[in-house]
């Protein structure tokens, strides 16, 4: 059923944001013959080359035109820095700025969130819908991998001899290797799986969203800032938007059936507050009218926060120089003869998930290597001098922050404050993840290429040091979660139930990383396609997918 001139503005569902939620939602809702979705994007197309060249993300990152340049509250332990949070603002959200990275995290994740009290969402209920997202690219045993999915999952295939030893080196540590980080074990030391395929990134607008707009029954708007979510009674009934190109242009759009909040962990709990679903104490100093008390709305935020531990390399180029003149050029023709090429990398190009105190059972850390660096307090700046990068973040962080609206104005940024290293836990971790970092770094089997470190540098030793290193240059990985939990009616800090319905209120859906209740032990971005599937299910009335049949370790 194409949409007419009459019926342009009432669709079944109204989606916001066309991030990797929305577009996952949005295209398998309209596989459904007969129904017509609304997505509203706030940013442009992303028809812009960069979004589409992996390399290009570092360009395109801190572009306001293609990014919502948030910016966390400072606090004693970022050295009173407000920490830049750049998000994705533009066809695909973050998923057409991110790293690409394809990282599931460990089954322990997964059967916390249905302790928590979330029926279905166990590791062994939601593998088939990770499953269902990729169309896996090499080795991986069927059990945990899918080959027919949309989201294409390759291997890293550029190599270097830097990262080649310092594999070798975390082996020589007792680190084992790992081909295959998303199959039976997370634990070990490998190349990253990224959504790249033939030298592109494979977004999930581009894989979902843009081929189900070829049906006639999605309606795409850029440019369109969601300001309200429209109610009669406790029943969502549409979206009020604002042109971004003419703020005084306001439209609104109906759903007969669903309102779709898909704005990501920053955006989705402004948006929700500003509407009148949230804190009460909070809705009045708005003006807010309240449409449901939820005090759990914008509470909960976590977020990986990470550090660099830097070293100047010798006897061989680094990306820091392939980077740069007459080798670029050799590195651009390489990518036009679609050979590997430092222009088709995902940021991180080694992974190696390890635990940072001896009696641990299982990885609490994330380290990712590059031979690269960048200039101190920069993600975007190439030292001038050949280097290698160690980056390292606690997977699971015990910190929490939240995310309030200051205003009921949409165009105005929310209050935003993760609270990093708050807890005496996670100060713990990091401080012994950069004497790990160290350790890596300084192994005999690197020693060829590190010359010396250049960050934090030899002076840094004590754990008072160490700890200011990290308040110093610390920053975000853009792995944003929970502002939405999921959780039972029970439990007064839940905002969704276990299938992602608003509580308290009717036809009120939220489908992205703000939901997951507690922090995956990965980069954020699978678990968020995974969501989105397994959501779009949910809201189709379909049966879930057979729960796989784990070995008894990652069962509940």
């Amino acid at each position: 059923m194409a949409l007419t001139a009459n019926d342009a503005d009432t669709f079944d569902y109204v989606v916001v944001g066309s991030g990797a939620g929305g577009s996952v939602v949005a295209g398998r809702l309209v596989e459904d013959p007969q129904t017509t979705v609304c997505v509203l994007e706030s940013g442009p197309s992303d028809r812009h080359p960069y979004i589409h060249l992996p390399a290009g993300f570092i360009k395109i990152m801190f572009n306001p035109a293609y990014t919502w340049q948030f910016k966390a509250e400072p606090t004693a332990n970022t050295n009173g820095r407000p920490v830049a949070i750049p998000i994705g603002r533009t066809v695909g959200g973050s998923s057409s700025i991110n790293g690409m990275v394809i990282n599931r995290g460990q089954a322990a994740d997964f059967n916390s969130w249905a302790q928590q009290g979330n029926r279905n969402w166990g590791y062994a209920d939601v593998l088939p819908y990770f499953k269902k997202f990729e169309r896996r690219i090499g080795e991986g045993e069927s059990l945990y991998r899918g080959r027919e999915g949309k989201i294409p999952v390759t291997d890293t295939d550029w190599r270097h001899p830097v990262s080649e030893a310092f594999i070798a080196g975390a082996a020589g540590m007792g680190i084992p290797r790992n081909k295959d980080y998303n199959g039976p074990s997370q634990f070990g030391v490998g190349y990253f799986q990224r959504a790249i395929e033939k030298g592109l990134r494979r977004s999930a607008a581009r894989q979902f969203l843009l081929p189900a707009c070829k049906t006639g029954r999605l309606d795409l708007r850029t440019h369109a800032r969601a300001s309200a979510i429209v109610f009669e009674g406790n029943r969502a009934v549409g979206v009020r938007y604002t042109d971004e190109r003419d703020r005084s242009r306001v439209r609104e759009v109906r759903a007969r059936r669903e309102v779709i909040v898909s704005g990501g962990t920053l955006n989705t709990p402004r948006l929700l507050q500003i509407s009148g679903v949230g804190s009460g104490e909070l809705l009045q100093r708005l003006g807010v009218s309240v449409v449901q008390d939820l005090p759990g709305v914008g509470e909960n935020f976590r977020d990986h926060y990470s550090v660099r531990v830097v070293g100047r390399a010798k006897n061989i180029k680094t990306m820091n120089e392939l980077s740069r003149g007459p080798a670029f050029v050799g590195q651009v023709a390489r990518w036009l003869a679609r050979r590997p090429s430092i222009l088709a990398l995902s940021p991180s190009h080694v992974h190696c998930f390890w635990k940072s105190e001896e009696f641990m059972e299982g990885a609490d850390l994330q380290i990712v290597f590059t031979p690269a660096s960048y200039k101190a307090g920069f993600v975007s700046l190439l030292d001038d001098f050949p280097g290698m990068s160690c980056g390292l973040w606690q997977h699971r962080p015990e910190s929490t922050g939240y995310v309030r609206a200051r205003a009921a104005d949409p165009f105005i940024d929310p209050e935003i404050q993760p609270n990093y290293l708050a807890h005496p836990v996670d100060r713990r971790a990091m401080i012994n993840g950069v004497r790990l970092a160290r350790k890596l770094l300084h192994r005999p089997e690197l020693g060829p290429y590190f010359d010396h470190e250049t960050l934090p540098g030899p002076d840094v030793e004590t754990d008072d040091e160490i700890f200011d290193f990290l308040r110093q240059y610390g920053s975000t990985v853009w792995h944003l979660i929970g502002t939405s939990k999921m959780g039972p009616r029970s439990n007064p800090m839940a905002v969704v139930d276990d299938e992602l319905r608003v509580h308290g209120v009717a036809g009120l859906r939220v489908v992205d990383a703000s939901v997951m209740p507690s922090m995956p032990s990965a980069n954020t971005y699978a678990s968020t396609l995974m969501i989105a599937e397994k959501a779009a299910d949910m809201i189709r009335g379909r049966t879930p997918l057979e729960s796989a049949s784990l070995p008894q370790s990652d069962r509940l």
